[in-house]
């Protein structure tokens, strides 16, 4: 009983994998252009933290405690996102989405307004 149609003939990737693919090329590119970019540099003027393409952040430098603190916990920082503690793009302020999700406002918040009493 053999057939014709070869076991991929026919049958589709999910979308989802498609969007995974297509993320992990862009943050390859993205982690791929910052390397030249620094590397282009003189060796003195290499900071190894900055912006790619005028907007995307990006921080190759040794990881700290106190970066990655603040790159995932800052609720008086009204940004959702923040720039990664390592790496290329962004971070979820958890901090910051904790206080809206509890309806506590963050600095100039109304007093009664979700805090404990």
């Amino acid at each position: 009983m053999s057939s014709d149609r070869s076991p991929r003939e026919g049958t589709r990737r999910p979308r989802g994998a498609a969007v995974r693919r297509d993320a992990r090329l862009v943050g390859i590119a993205l982690v791929a252009l910052v390397v030249v970019t620094e590397l282009r540099k003189p060796s003195r003027e290499r900071t190894w933290h900055g912006e790619v393409l005028g907007f995307v952040p990006y921080d190759l430098r040794p990881v700290t405690l106190e970066r990655v603190r603040s790159a995932f916990w800052s609720p008086d920082d009204s940004r959702l996102l923040l720039p990664r503690a390592f790496g290329v793009g962004w971070s979820p302020n958890l901090g910051r989405i904790a206080r809206l999700v509890l309806g506590r406002g963050g600095p100039g918040a109304a007093p009664g307004n979700g805090e404990p009493g």
